[in-house]
């Protein structure tokens, strides 16, 4: 499984060796929107800053798992262990023969050059996080600077909060000039109602500004029932889905760090898929149509 190196902290899980085949078939063309890259690290190292130290995830491992579970593109998202070090991102893209893109973090000092050297290996967004637990300054200044430096290119931004986050930074979120890409739903309280309060903010960020999307990811992460139905996470997920089916997005999350609980099977999540868009056209969106609009046009 590649783990050189002690993960810290040591009880974190370790992506699943052998997922099942999943019973749900994607349409063809499906696209994996969610996903990352770690290392290996010998050969591109983790950041010295880094809040955890993850399993080795090679790109050739995501291209196995990518044909097992029936997809066909993956987008590879820029993980906090890696910093602002593209380096293991942009292997993969480099790597892929036009079936990956990916969503790079970059710092304030980042030349024009170096933008364009990411846009051309298939970077289509940058991603700032905001999970306090995660990062020790909220990136602020950074997003609104780096915001308008992309613009030129086309991309995205991407934002990671959890839900208690949400109303402080409401007013901040809805004035960014770019497409807005949220991960995890905004990472909602799945013990409360998806017609609550709470979660009802979110609606209405989405709703009020329609250059957001949205990922219905993370139902591993979400869920307090534990493997494998998920079945308290589908009422979020079902409503974002419904409502937004132009701009929702899905991916496995693989090779799903940060996780205690459980090891997920990237079968089972892909047979949550018809349980939150329930239709074969909401299928199509979900998977084909909007993630190849948001990355491939």
């Amino acid at each position: 499984m590649g783990q050189d190196f002690p993960m810290d902290p040591p009880d974190w899980r370790v992506w699943h060796p052998s997922p099942t085949k999943p019973t749900f078939v994607p349409p063809k063309g499906a696209v994996d929107a969610h996903c990352h890259v770690f290392g290996p690290g010998d050969v591109f190292p983790f950041a010295a800053t880094r809040k955890y130290t993850p399993c080795d995830a090679s790109k050739d491992q995501l291209w196995v798992l990518r044909e097992h579970i029936g997809f066909s593109k993956n987008v590879i998202v820029q993980a906090t262990c890696h910093g602002a070090d593209n380096r293991a991102l942009v292997d993969a893209l480099n790597n892929s023969n036009n079936t990956a893109r990916g969503v790079a973090t970059v710092k304030r000092d980042v030349t024009d050059n170096e933008l364009q050297d990411l846009d051309k290996a298939g970077v289509r967004g940058v991603r700032f996080n905001f999970v306090k637990r995660l990062v020790d300054t909220l990136p602020t200044d950074d997003l609104i600077e780096i915001a308008e430096r992309i613009k030129s290119f086309g991309w995205h931004i991407v934002i990671y909060f959890e839900a208690p986050e949400l109303p402080e930074l409401y007013d901040f979120f809805s004035n960014l000039p770019t497409t807005v890409v949220i991960d995890h739903m905004g990472r909602p309280d799945v013990s409360k109602s998806a017609d609550g309060p709470e979660f009802g903010l979110f609606m209405k960020l989405m709703t009020e500004n329609e250059n957001f999307w949205t990922k219905v990811t993370c139902p591993d992460r979400l869920s307090n029932e534990g493997p494998y139905g998920y079945s308290d996470v589908v009422p979020f997920a079902k409503k974002l889905v419904d409502t937004f089916s132009d701009r929702v997005l899905w991916g496995t999350d693989w090779p799903h760090p940060n996780l205690k609980s459980h090891t997920p099977d990237d079968g089972h999540l892909v047979d949550f898929i018809p349980k939150i868009a329930t239709t074969v056209e909401l299928q199509y969106k979900l998977l084909v149509d909007n993630p190849m609009n948001l990355y491939w046009s």
